[in-house]
């Protein structure tokens, strides 16, 4: 029986079952991981078959090159200004099930993240159950300089960070370090590159003495014990309607134009 495979059908991505855990890598490196649909499509998918394997007692999630995720792709959003409302709306439900997907892993999610992390990027660490940073890394919710919200994200980010935390840094866009990132409940662990991959691997031999039922029904209890109604609905609802607004449209294709939003004070 091999220790190692790989699931091979996906273009984005690669999965990778080593022994009784699981690699998911975001594998976009010329584009700093950032997200578009079909690699939306591919984690969602990926975490789903993972899910099938019983065996499983733990997934690392992290990206390939200098960043882990740098958020949405580029070109994806310049086809994004062009959707109408109900484009939009079914393009963010989508987004939102990718985190959803992550979220609902039954085996405990490593999140081993490093470089610059923006906007939706953070949904990740939000959805994982451990996450492991490199001290350099920097984070920031980045939505509002472009004139759209964190929405999608933000019901995952409050289900792990309290309101009093995160609420001036998701108005304000300013960039954090991983000490902030720690303080808020984002990040579990900050190493130096050096001892990075040593920590990981101690991070995962954590699940190996587990009972891999045990784990998963506890997953599935802290999550009921600390839900809030589901906010689906109302968060595609939010990014939406910013996205078709006048300042989202104007703020998207400033930033994609690499010039000022037009409000922006001089």
């Amino acid at each position: 029986m091999k220790k190692s495979m790989y699931l091979t059908d996906f273009e984005s991505i690669l999965v990778e079952k080593k022994h009784h855990h699981a690699v998911v890598r975001l594998n976009r490196p010329a584009v700093r991981n950032s997200f578009h649909p079909k690699m939306i499509s591919e984690i969602t998918e990926a975490f789903k078959k993972l899910n099938l394997m019983k065996d499983l007692r733990c997934i690392v999630l992290r990206g390939e090159g200098k960043t882990f995720c740098s958020g949405a792709d580029l070109n994806w959003m310049q086809e994004m200004v062009k959707y109408n409302l109900e484009k939009n709306k079914k393009d963010s439900a989508k987004l939102y099930d990718m985190f959803a997907a992550v979220r609902n892993s039954l085996a405990p999610v490593i999140a081993a993240v490093h470089g610059g992390m923006y906007g939706g990027a953070l949904g990740f660490l939000a959805c994982a159950d451990l996450v492991i940073a490199n001290q350099e890394s920097t984070f920031c919710f980045s939505e509002v300089k472009l004139g759209i919200s964190p929405a999608v994200i933000s019901e995952f980010i409050l289900e792990k960070v309290s309101l009093a935390q995160v609420q001036p840094f998701m108005l304000s866009a300013e960039p954090f370090d991983v000490t902030r990132a720690m303080q808020m409940g984002l990040v579990h662990f900050k190493v130096t590159t050096a001892d990075f991959e040593k920590e990981l691997i101690d991070k995962i031999k954590l699940f190996n003495d587990n009972g891999i039922e045990a784990v998963a029904a506890t997953k599935k209890l802290l999550q009921k014990v600390n839900a809030k109604k589901n906010q689906k609905l109302l968060v595609t609802k939010v990014i939406s309607e910013r996205r078709v607004s006048k300042e989202g449209q104007e703020g998207i294709k400033s930033f994609l134009q690499k010039r000022s939003p037009s409000w922006k004070m001089i």
